[in-house]
């Protein structure tokens, strides 16, 4: 009996008793649907992390702020008060105030073996963004690393000296600039105080529009470093006396990310904190990874419940063709081959269920996602909740299979050594 004849006749075997197969077939279905959608979600959301990254900066940027030991309410970790230090410069957050990097620790961290470029943030805090139209609006300025790389809609990044603003989508609209295309090329005009409350108005070109984010980064109009450099000098100017600068944070460009580790280790001795991209995403990535281990988990265990299943179904298989087993072997079948065709019914089993369930949960994911994109999360463009990886698909159905032809040997070592005389005289 050839392997085909095998396959031919174990497929038809599996179909001797519909009702013990459709439910087994079912638990696996149940298994195998939750691990595939659950590797779609993965899949899903660590693309788009991926693809966000770029909202933080190049790959190679490395973000340095100032280690406070008392920087905002709520965060420090020591009881009482923190002691006064000339020396630390402050800037001042919506929440509180955290120390600031003077001009003299960007020196330090430009001096660090494997710093390329450092560009400081200058905290610009404009009055009003005036539309064409005249109509004024309240501005948060982002920071311009954060343009480098960003998805958008039409344009493109601000030039570094250039007086350019790059503009979230969801602002065009507001300020009467007509579509994403059309507001490209346009001016707005940028209100700002100096340190004597003496205002003035910056005109500047719309560069490009930007898609949300997941980082957020594009939630804010982001000037062009030159610009942002520009309202700085301004804000700051008019006062009696020169006034020390400080800057919240600092993007750093690293020439060779295999030095991070030490460069992080020289501005932690210089009491600063270095962090990647990667190392602000961690967090959220491990989350949802966790989030689908947990997930994963209550599909293995259906998974191993649907082998016992399969065990059940095989043995009553077994005890029910108790005299066909003994006539195939007084014909001269092997017990390997005996062995062999009932571990390919427990494994057709596995297969049926596994490419049902992977194959709906497929479908599902796919129509789920669509609807998704253009209603619950419309405001994150380029995100797709169900990403299907042939790869991790086909993975999923072969582990299923193998966890079936594991669960399928118990029944298939009994049938194999099944006497043949016996067997033909069992009623």
């Amino acid at each position: 009996m050839k392997f085909i004849d095998l396959l031919r006749t174990a497929i038809g075997n599996t179909f001797r008793s519909k009702a013990r197969t459709i439910l087994t077939v079912i638990a696996i279905f149940i298994g195998s649907f939750t691990l595939t959608l659950t590797s779609g979600i993965g899949t899903g959301v660590n693309d788009y992390i991926d693809k966000t990254v770029a909202a933080f900066g190049n790959e190679n940027a490395l973000f340095v702020q100032k280690v406070s030991e008392q920087s905002a309410p709520g965060s420090s970790e020591q009881d009482g008060p923190t002691e006064y230090n000339p020396d630390e410069t402050n800037v001042q957050l919506g929440f509180g105030s955290v120390s600031g990097l003077t001009d003299s620790d960007i020196d330090k961290i430009e001096k660090i073996d494997g710093v390329g470029s450092v560009d400081p943030m200058y905290m610009v805090t404009p009055k009003y963004l005036e539309a064409p139209g005249g109509k004024k609006f309240k501005l948060s300025l982002g920071s311009p690393p954060e343009a480098d790389g960003l998805q958008l809609e039409s344009g493109e990044a601000p030039e570094r000296g250039k007086d350019e603003i790059l503009l979230p989508a969801s602002w065009v609209e507001p300020l009467g600039l007509g579509s994403n295309q059309d507001a490209v090329g346009k001016t707005v005009k940028i209100a700002l105080g100096n340190a004597v409350d003496q205002d003035r108005t910056f005109t500047v070109k719309v560069s490009g529009v930007a898609q949300a984010s997941l980082a957020g980064s594009s939630d804010n109009p982001i000037p062009s470093a030159g610009l942002n450099k520009k309202l700085y000098d301004y804000q700051v100017s008019g006062s009696p006396r020169k006034v020390p600068n400080s800057y919240f944070t600092a993007t750093a460009t690293v020439d060779d990310m295999s030095k991070v580790g030490a460069i992080k280790s020289q501005l932690s001795d210089e009491d600063m904190l270095g962090r990647t991209v990667e190392d602000q995403l961690g967090m959220f990535r491990a989350v949802i990874n966790g989030i689908v281990w947990i997930l994963n988990s209550f599909a293995i265990i259906a998974l191993l419940a649907a082998g016992f299943g399969i065990v059940n179904t095989l043995l009553m298989s077994v005890q029910e063709r108790t005299r066909e087993i003994g006539l195939m072997k007084a014909l001269g079948m092997s017990g390997g081959k005996v062995f062999g065709l009932f571990s390919l019914e427990a494994i057709f089993i596995g297969f049926l269920g596994s490419a049902i369930g992977a194959g709906v949960a497929v479908a599902a994911g796919s129509i789920l996602s669509g609807v998704l994109s253009n209603g619950l999360l419309s405001s994150l463009p380029g995100l797709s909740l169900f990403l299907f990886n042939p790869v991790n698909i086909a993975l999923i159905i072969l582990s299923v299979m193998f966890i079936a032809f594991l669960a399928g040997t118990i029944p298939a070592m009994r049938a194999a050594r099944q006497d043949p005389i016996t067997a033909l005289r069992y009623e």
